[in-house]
């Protein structure tokens, strides 16, 4: 657990000193309101640029377990995306969040966050996790680029 707690502090602080423009991740707050829980992240992906998905601003919880650099987080979607790689619980389908695939203890909090934000404007037709996103994408991709942009729109920030 120590490994994964520095490991954290450390991302912690290097996302303080830069970071990808317009993404938010930072611990949230324990229970105790008073300390911030490391294993425990709240993340907000921006929508790419000249991407149906822009304008948006996507929320993401990133859990962290005591196996952390070694084993990856789990990202989940909160309010669950309509995307062919989002399974319905919200969960981020994606080969560098799995550690039978990609996964390798160097990859950053930001490099999460930037291949999420890839994965949202190139869905992986090889990995389907939700079906009705899935078969849009494959064969209907002009009302699948609707909805994402309803949802993009949905998710937008209100001033």
């Amino acid at each position: 657990m120590q490994i994964a707690k520095e490991r954290l502090l450390q991302e912690r602080k290097n996302w303080r000193k830069e970071h990808p423009y317009g993404f938010t991740a930072k611990p949230v707050m324990s229970e105790d309101k008073e300390t911030q829980d490391l294993f425990r992240w709240e993340c907000w992906i921006p929508g790419k640029s000249g991407s149906p998905w822009e304008g948006g601003i996507y929320k993401l919880n990133m859990e962290f377990s005591e196996d952390y650099p070694n084993k990856p987080p789990k990202c989940k979607f909160s309010p669950v995306l309509f995307h062919p790689n989002i399974y319905p619980s919200g969960t981020v389908c994606l080969s560098i969040l799995n550690e039978d695939e990609d996964w390798r203890p160097s990859l950053t909090i930001p490099q999460i966050l930037v291949g999420i934000q890839d994965l949202m404007n190139n869905p992986n037709e090889k990995s389907p996790a939700q079906a009705e996103p899935y078969l849009l994408f494959t064969q209907n991709k002009a009302e699948y680029l609707t909805k994402v942009r309803k949802q993009a729109e949905e998710c937008r920030p209100r001033n």
